[in-house]
């Protein structure tokens, strides 16, 4: 059965090329000799479109061989592509001719051998003849990959107003099949990260021609999308006029219904109604654009003046090959540092040590912290960005990008080489808070919360921290009106039979977790959720090893799939006084920003306080308290108040002299005997011993940035 035996060759030669384990070299090497084998029977002759096809398989492999000469294998390449394109004619079978001259394209555009600029214009030629097929009308996904690789090929030499012309085209494209896509937020995810080297090349284009505004706009497509259109859907109601909000519902139900048909065969004439869907998409974004433009319709002139005289941002953006800093004021031109790709390769490194030392040395992580930050200060080059900031501009909102996320920029230490210990936060007197991106700081300035006088809060409901108590005692006596879920009262339960849409202000006081596997699954931890025994058959996505010896069932936690769901219409803050609560998927690579802070923000609060480490009990404690109380003595909370709270707590505690934490505690004997009272001998003993060893630390106890840098404040 020769031509059975041939095609089982070709499909054990596929399988082998997408082979994850054994050595990949080798792998190749049976699929290559699969493929030969598979060409003894697939004749021109005898079978010109399977020898057609196998010879574009061949290619393929050869192109990725590990073995050999790499020069050789890409002549051999070629040769194979342009065989099978005798066969694959236009005329004939012209799906499979674009999909060689593309494969012929980008084999071209790494050749070896012959002249460089000779196998440039070859790779050009090969993708435009592709897209003679690939059309936007007929084969839209296809079409926008290959005008991606022109646009790339275009960049390589320089002729930047080509490659820009071939971006703009295809994050058009993009754009337009995102809209189409009606299966859920998951296949929106899949589909950025799949396109999101595109817009990071378009920026890299528009900063070589000069066109910063494009360059930060288009930073802003790829950055937060599906956050920043959940929000929008969420709030339209609230900031949309009744009319244009029915309006818009009416697009979308349509839409919906339209694109349902087409999917599933039901529409009588498929390319009409996919005309007509296209017109309704269009008029649904024109009016959405005229109240709250986001994704491709946000317009950065019109964010720009909507900022306060005094406030200036700085938005990173990380290439592939260095590091962007975008300096943003209400007037002026939008300025844009950039480091060389050494400064890059140093903030990799300086990372990836970071992290390892997080995880894995935690007192070498800790003891080393200040002088870390002083080296990311100057691998960020964080005194010559200031050098480009106002002098009147006072507020400061940092957009930081990947695993800047992850990072206390707000204590990176200035004129770090002088002898101070002054950093970032001093030198702004209404505070330093964080942003995901300009359009989510845009929507959530819709949220007017003047609004500060009833709180909800879960106090220590594993009973296992010490200072958790007195930090909610003392913070509730700051509110009118507190329903405070204590210890074992602490429960899901509880929660879901709060009415969490009356409060204005919800603190969380527990042990918190981030799962960087499966952001979703990050978790506040409540009372019932520890366990005992761990179960013979555990269920990965249920049960959860926090900490050596404890098992937690996320069914009885607050995680962040279910966060995605609250609803927070009256609240103005949310506090996560736990565990890397501010942790987000920095691994994302469709540059979403997922993390128990957006799904707050989504639920309705514009603003969360949360942290980037595993911080210590007792200075947070002080932390909070110090923080709510500047928080209510501000009257009616304005845009930037909560920054400006939470700055001068952080300053409070990093300066706190032993004489003044022994006022301090003076002031909170009552509470803190009430506290007292309340627990067993054994933790009263911790809780005393703890006050003694702090004052050991002479002379200012809290000054290593580990105890005041771990919390920020994102939002307003």
């Amino acid at each position: 059965m020769p031509q059975d035996w041939a095609a089982t060759q070709n499909n054990l030669a596929n399988a082998y090329s997408d082979r994850i384990r054994g050595d990949r070299a080798d792998n190749i090497e049976i699929a290559i000799a699969a493929y030969t084998a598979a060409l003894t029977v697939r004749t021109r002759e005898a079978l010109p479109q399977s020898w057609a096809g196998t010879q574009d398989n061949l290619a393929a492999a050869y192109y990725f061989r590990i073995r050999g000469d790499r020069a050789d294998n890409i002549e051999i390449a070629i040769a194979a592509s342009t065989a099978a394109l005798t066969v694959y004619t236009r005329e004939a079978l012209p799906q499979d001719w674009a999909i060689t001259q593309n494969n012929l394209a980008n084999v071209y555009s790494n050749r070896i051998k012959g002249d460089k600029a000779d196998n440039i214009e070859k790779a050009i030629a090969a993708y435009t003849a592709a897209l003679t097929v690939y059309t936007r009308e007929a084969l839209p996904q296809n079409w926008a990959e290959t005008l991606w690789m022109r646009g790339i090929t275009y960049q390589y030499t320089n002729k930047f107003d080509l490659a820009y012309n071939d971006f703009k085209s295809a994050i058009a494209g993009i754009e337009f099949l995102r809209s189409e896509i009606v299966s859920g937020e998951e296949s929106k995810r899949k589909q950025a990260e799949h396109f999101n080297q595109v817009y990071s090349r378009m920026v890299k284009v528009c900063t070589e021609l000069n066109k910063i505004i494009e360059a930060i706009e288009y930073v802003e497509r790829s950055k937060t999308r599906n956050l920043v259109e959940q929000i929008l859907e969420r709030d339209s109601k609230s900031i949309l006029p009744p009319e244009v909000f029915t309006q818009l519902e009416k697009y979308r139900d349509e839409i919906a219904v339209g694109q349902y048909q087409i999917q599933n065969g039901k529409a009588e004439n498929p390319k009409v109604l996919a005309q007509h869907l296209q017109q309704l998409r269009n008029q649904r974004n024109e009016l959405q654009n005229q109240y709250l433009p986001v994704g491709y319709g946000f317009k950065f002139d019109s964010f720009q003046g909507s900022l306060d005289e005094h406030t200036v941002i700085i938005e990173w953006y990380i290439l592939n090959d260095k590091i962007l800093a975008f300096i943003v004021t209400k007037r002026g031109e939008v300025t844009v540092w950039q480091s060389q790709p050494e400064d890059r390769e140093a903030l990799y490194d300086w990372v990836n040590q970071y992290l390892q030392n997080y995880y894995e040395q935690e007192d070498q992580w800790l003891n080393s912290l200040g002088e870390s930050l002083k080296e990311l200060a100057s691998i960020l080059h964080i005194d010559e960005i200031l050098n480009q900031i106002p002098k009147h501009c006072d507020q400061l909102i940092l957009i930081p990008h990947q695993f800047l996320h992850l990072l206390p920029l707000h204590a990176l230490p200035v004129n770090h080489n002088a002898e101070n210990s002054r950093c970032l936060l001093d030198l702004f007197a209404s505070g330093v808070s964080y942003a995901p991106s300009c359009q989510l700081l845009q929507q959530v300035q819709q949220r007017k919360r003047p609004d500060f006088q009833s709180l909800f809060a879960i106090q220590n409901p594993t009973g296992d921290l010490n200072y958790t108590d007195l930090e909610v005692q003392v913070i509730q006596s700051y509110f009118n009106t507190a329903n405070v879920l204590k210890k074992t009262a602490a429960t899901l339960t509880a929660i879901d039979n709060s009415d969490l849409n009356t409060y204005h202000c919800a603190h969380f006081s527990c042990h918190g977790y981030f799962n960087l596997t499966n952001p979703g699954k990050s978790a506040l931890i409540l009372a019932d959720a520890p366990i005992a025994d761990t179960p013979t058959k555990p269920d990965s996505e249920r049960y959860l090893n926090v900490r050596l010896g404890e098992t937690n069932d996320l069914d009885k936690c607050l995680t962040l799939d279910k966060i995605f769901t609250l609803k927070l219409d009256k609240c103005r803050l949310v506090t996560l006084s736990a565990c890397e609560t501010g942790l987000i998927d920095f691994q994302n690579t469709s540059d979403e920003y997922i993390g128990l802070p957006s799904g707050f923000l989504l639920a309705g609060s514009p603003s969360v306080v949360s942290s980037l480490w595993k911080v210590d009990d007792l200075s947070t404690s002080f932390l909070m308290i110090k923080f709510y109380e500047n928080l209510v003595e501000l009257d009616n909370l304005k845009a930037g108040d909560i920054a400006i709270a939470l700055k001068q707590a952080q300053n409070w505690l990093r300066n706190l002299t032993i004489e003044e934490l022994d006022r301090f505690l003076e002031e909170h004997k009552p509470q803190i005997e009430k506290v007292l009272a309340q627990l067993r001998v054994g933790q009263r003993k911790i809780f005393e011993e703890s006050l003694k060893q702090i004052k050991q630390r002479q002379p200012l106890p809290f000054a290593n940035p580990y105890y005041w840098a771990g919390f920020t404040a994102s939002g307003l």
